[in-house]
């Protein structure tokens, strides 16, 4: 434990204009931003959406319940559901949330709903927002890229890894990523191969190393650590009444 502490804050020392005034808020904090919001999920869900882009997949619909992933399924026969509950592919889901299944799948043209115990109900909360992304490492830059662009507010940040009952976990992977896509918009040095070292060493990936084989994948921690590995972003938008993500290359 101390060395993955000491991996993390190691990070944000690596240079002196790391822009630590970027408004970071906790999921239950969103009612806090205004704006554009930025919702991270590093591992993994939204790692898990841009490799599902990848591999051909037409669009995700993002829900917050498994019941919900299945009665859309439900109604469109041919859509995949993908995702987790507690980290494991629920019954009748066709994926896990685990980047490195999802990314070697065959989901040209289809349409994908997607559930996690944290990151689409944070897009989910966030859809009302004037401009909203979802986000990880892998699309960090491109996300960066929007966000610089004509006609975006300063972001806020919304770091779903955290959850109020459970205070030791803070959702490192989600603010390591955070960080990183804010120094991309301001022009600072990105520092990914720090970033990545630190993301391996988080309880986050700790975790998500030690989930059964059925509901992961070995790939999983080095593909979300992979920065910039695509060159689209995915913005959250709603499509009616419900929330999906847009892959802009």
């Amino acid at each position: 434990m101390a060395v993955r502490v000491s991996l993390v804050q190691n990070l944000f020392m690596v240079s002196v204009n790391d822009p630590r005034d970027a408004v970071l808020l906790n999921r239950w904090e969103i009612d806090e931003a205004s704006g554009t919001i930025v919702v991270i999920d590093v591992l993994r869900a939204f790692t898990t959406a841009a490799c599902a882009f990848a591999a051909g997949a037409q669009s995700i619909y993002l829900v917050e319940t498994v019941d919900e992933a299945l009665a859309f399924k439900a109604e469109n026969s041919a859509a995949v559901a993908m995702g987790e509950s507690h980290g494991l592919r629920p019954d009748g889901f066709d994926l896990s949330n685990s980047p490195g299944t999802v990314v070697a799948a065959d989901l040209e043209g289809r349409i994908v709903v997607q559930c996690t115990s944290a990151g689409t109900a944070g897009a989910v909360a966030a859809a009302g927002a004037p401009t909203a992304w979802a986000a990880s490492l892998v699309c960090a830059s491109a996300t960066a890229t929007y966000l610089s662009g004509e006609g975006h507010s300063e972001p806020s940040y919304l770091i779903t890894g955290c959850f109020v009952d459970s205070i030791d976990v803070t959702g490192e992977d989600d603010r390591l990523a955070a960080r990183l896509i804010e120094r991309v918009r301001r022009g600072l040095p990105k520092h990914a191969e720090e970033t990545a070292t630190a993301l391996a060493s988080t309880y986050e990936a700790e975790r998500c190393r030690n989930l059964p084989p059925a509901h992961s994948h070995p790939d999983d921690v080095s593909i979300a650590a992979d920065v910039d590995r695509f060159d689209f972003a995915m913005q959250i938008v709603t499509d009616d009444g419900r929330v999906r993500l847009e892959c802009r290359a």
